[in-house]
């Protein structure tokens, strides 16, 4: 899935034949290394490029700040998805189809077991990089959210509710992937990830795969005006939007 997921070394200098890993490689090494040996905080950005044996331009030209050098791979791994998902067959069941898109996400943390767990244990102990997780989670929904939209009818004159289930069925896939995906992350990535992932991800897919897809709304929705004076007893007011609505 990304190469560039690749577990820190004892060494960030050379790989195990003696030769100097790729530039990219090397620095999340050297991060890492010295993240675990003297805690992320008191790590900074000089720490990682001396470790590496590079200078600054170097970092910044593969990593915006020290926190995407925890995350080298989210970048690819979205790229991925979201082309996955816009080459989707028309006749695809949209629901298995961002299913199968989060599966993406899962083989790109498979990828590197021991990388995956150190970063989850890190993510743990730093507040800021859990949010920043958090954050990237959130872009992973929204690119599922998105493909959702346009097959559900989410567009402006779509129907109605369409933007509402895409929302709900992306945010329970997320939810699902994740649930599996940490279960995985506590077992030291010993357990089978692509079992659990399969079941969580089935279950979103039993829940909401296959729904009946509502009714086109050719006419504008309707709005209820209602006046009431200055002062007027809100139980008074509900009660005239009620009268309004009864009159349908």
């Amino acid at each position: 899935m990304s190469s560039s997921s690749a577990a820190p070394r004892s060494g960030a200098g050379t790989d195990a034949a003696g030769a100097r890993p790729p530039m990219r490689q090397a620095l999340v090494a050297a991060a890492f290394r010295l993240f675990l040996e003297r805690g992320y905080e008191q790590t900074t950005v000089d720490d990682i490029v001396a470790l590496a044996g590079v200078g600054r331009r170097s970092f910044f030209r593969y990593f915006p700040s020290k926190e995407d050098v925890v995350f080298p791979d989210h970048e690819r791994c979205l790229a991925d998805m979201t082309a996955f998902l816009a080459s989707s067959p028309e006749d695809a069941d949209p629901v298995r189809r961002v299913c199968d898109a989060a599966r993406l996400v899962v083989r790109m943390y498979a990828e590197n077991p021991a990388f995956s767990v150190q970063r989850y244990h890190l993510t743990k102990r730093v507040p800021g990089l859990r949010a920043y997780e958090l954050s990237v989670v959130w872009r992973y929904e929204r690119a599922l959210a998105q493909y959702l939209r346009g097959r559900l009818g989410g567009h402006p004159g779509g129907r109605r509710d369409g933007s509402m289930r895409a929302d709900v069925i992306a945010a329970a896939v997320v939810a699902a992937h994740n649930n599996a995906l940490r279960s995985w992350l506590r077992s030291e990535g010993r357990d089978d990830v692509g079992t659990a992932v399969d079941h969580a991800l089935g279950y979103a897919q039993s829940t909401f795969g296959g729904l009946p897809v509502p009714p086109l709304t050719d006419g504008p929705e309707d709005v209820v005006v209602v006046v009431s004076r200055r002062g007027t007893p809100l139980w008074q007011v509900v009660r005239e939007v009620e009268t309004a609505f009864a009159r349908d």
